[in-house]
């Protein structure tokens, strides 16, 4: 299981790698906020620790980017803040618990492991239309075992869809889960039409994305 670990106390950051690696975690670090999204994007993990009071980037935002861009990983938020609306965005962002510090070891520990638990079915997720496959766990697309290079932005709508399979998809809720909150429907309005071509193309089959027109966008299993 390889974990990403997000804090910005060096001492606290060392205590946590040697307790995961000491549990056989592969482990990554990053102690600011624009690292962490840096090390998301570029790399699948099966679960992230994240401090909410980071440099450069806060945690919330970090969070509220990673899912935003479809990164699913179980989120375990570390925070010395005791206020309530805190721990509430953080959950409406998309985290699966919190851990105040300080903390005991063994109470991390048992924490990963219930997140684990709960999260290993969606980790290890293969969506699937026809003969594409998306893993969202090492995010490689194929399509009859050849492996089809897309940007972030393709695949996070290929993604979107393929979890909403056989349901219709609104422009807007598309641009709101690729873009979030960066999204202006009046100057960014081509941009969807623009990464769908694109994704279209590097298919290799038109049909597999159908536009609904004055709707939005489905995939589904049965095109008849």
């Amino acid at each position: 299981m390889k974990l990403l670990i997000v804090d910005d106390e060096p001492d606290l950051l060392d205590q946590l790698v040697k307790i995961l690696t000491g549990q056989r975690y592969d482990v990554d670090t990053a102690a600011d906020g624009e690292a962490a999204l840096d090390k998301l994007f570029e790399n699948p993990y099966d679960l992230v620790v994240l401090d909410i009071m980071l440099p450069k980037i806060d945690g919330l935002t970090v969070l509220k980017e990673m899912r935003a861009a479809g990164i699913r990983a179980p989120v375990l938020m570390l925070t010395a803040k005791g206020e309530v609306e805190d721990k509430v965005k953080g959950l409406d962002y998309g985290a699966d618990d919190y851990l105040a510090k300080p903390f005991a070891a063994a109470e991390l520990m048992a924490r990963i492991r219930t997140l684990f638990r709960r999260g290993g079915e969606q980790l290890h997720a293969v969506l699937t239309v026809d003969d594409i496959t998306l893993d969202t766990r090492t995010r490689e697309v194929r399509r009859q075992g050849r492996i089809i290079e897309l940007t972030l932005k393709e695949f996070s709508i290929l993604e979107f869809l393929l979890y909403n399979k056989n349901r219709a998809v609104s422009r807007f809720t598309l641009a709101e889960h690729v873009w979030g909150d960066a999204f202006d429907p009046f100057t960014m309005s081509n941009f969807i039409d623009v990464h769908l071509k694109n994704l279209r193309r590097k298919i290799g089959d038109t049909k597999v994305i159908r536009t609904i027109r004055g709707v939005g966008f489905i995939i589904e299993d049965d095109k008849s």
